[in-house]
């Protein structure tokens, strides 16, 4: 079985370090909060170009966050996508927000930035862009419309310009991700140090020390461990995101592009997953499928349509290009380190899948 993500093949040369360095955490007794965190965000706060990050929890906790330490709450309004991850809209309403969708670029299946200036109002407090599939959303555009940004960046870590606009990015490390943990971990990097240090507080609690507590706050820390492995991988992901980057070259070298839509050429793209669009998608699904190839549709229920958020009012057809991609998208194996044997396969499979129904 081909999976759509194999993520031991990308540590498995890292195990017998990532021993060590786990190891280094059990003798040391320190687990929260410890050494290997804090020399995570130094070093994550420098690859990435910002002031400051702060390792926390998860990816979602990291939306919440973000959005806390820039006061937006009850009555404010955050654009962001529909086509998009439950966690996007999620925390926008855990904060009390209300989520206005805004239609994506059919080329790019990121947020569409003049759908996004239709849709701003005197209420709307930040513009949330997706970096959809590892390709970074249109900051420059967006940035124009002068609402602060806070850039979710969960399967971008790596991308050229990521968390360089928005006042929060932030980021997930679920083991599937470009830079991935061992469990669970999220991140919240920060162009602006008032922030940094409110989502700081925050993580915590809201306090810096056990004993005052100056916030109404949470438990999300980034625990000692998964920093450990995190730090072990950082220094590879610029390797990893190539290599990345030449499995998608060779994909459309096979031919992809002559049975389906690929994605638009973009050179800072990390290909967090590796989505095509295909009227015959299902056609092509069921063929890989057989061939025992690992295929995925992604948000074929976009969330202006989930059923947790009715109570905003969307209905079918409200985001035309956001609902076809939806029912076109199929994400097909992708990983550092998938071969062109393998590619040279699951090529094959997808030509002969429309060829067999064109005949």
């Amino acid at each position: 079985m081909i999976p759509l993500v194999d993520v031991k093949a990308q540590y498995a040369p890292l195990i017998p370090a990532l021993k060590e360095r786990i190891g280094e955490v059990v003798e040391s007794g320190r687990f929260i909060l410890g050494p290997n965190v804090a020399a995570f965000e130094q070093e994550t706060a420098a690859y990435l170009g910002v002031p400051a990050t702060i390792g926390v929890a998860n990816g979602t906790d990291a939306l919440v966050l973000a959005l806390d330490a820039m006061g937006i709450g009850e009555g404010d309004e955050v654009i962001c996508p529909s086509f998009t991850f439950y966690a996007t809209p999620e925390a926008i309403v855990r904060r009390g927000a209300t989520p206005v969708f805004a239609d994506i670029d059919g080329a790019t299946l990121n947020l569409d930035p003049e759908d996004v200036a239709r849709r701003i109002t005197p209420r709307t407090k930040a513009i949330m862009p997706v970096h959809l599939f590892g390709r970074p959303a249109p900051l420059p555009e967006l940035a124009g419309l002068e609402v602060p940004i806070v850039e979710d960046a969960a399967q971008a870590f790596g991308a050229e310009g990521v968390a360089q606009t928005g006042v929060t990015s932030t980021f997930s490390f679920f083991p599937t991700k470009n830079l991935f943990g061992l469990g669970d971990g999220g991140l919240v990097a920060a162009t602006d140090e008032e922030v940094a240090d409110r989502v700081r507080l925050l993580r915590f609690h809201g306090s810096r020390d056990k004993v005052d507590f100056e916030l109404v706050g949470y438990n999300s820390r980034l625990d000692e461990i998964q920093a450990a492995a995190l730090r072990l991988f950082l220094p590879n992901l610029s390797g990893w995101n190539q290599a990345r980057r030449e499995a998608a070259a060779r994909y459309a070298e096979l031919g992809l592009g002559e049975i389906c839509e690929l994605p638009a050429d973009d050179g800072r793209h990390v290909y967090h997953m590796y989505v095509v669009r295909s009227s015959h998608r299902d056609r092509i699904a069921a063929a890989l499928t057989a061939a025992e190839i690992s295929c995925a549709f992604y948000y074929v229920t976009p969330m202006h349509l989930q059923p947790a958020m009715r109570f905003l009012g969307w209905e079918p057809g409200s985001l035309p290009e956001t609902e076809r991609a939806a029912s076109e998208n199929l994400a097909i194996p992708m990983w550092a380190g998938l071969d062109e044997s393998t590619q040279e396969r699951i090529a094959s499979v997808m030509r002969q899948a429309l060829a067999r129904s064109a005949a």
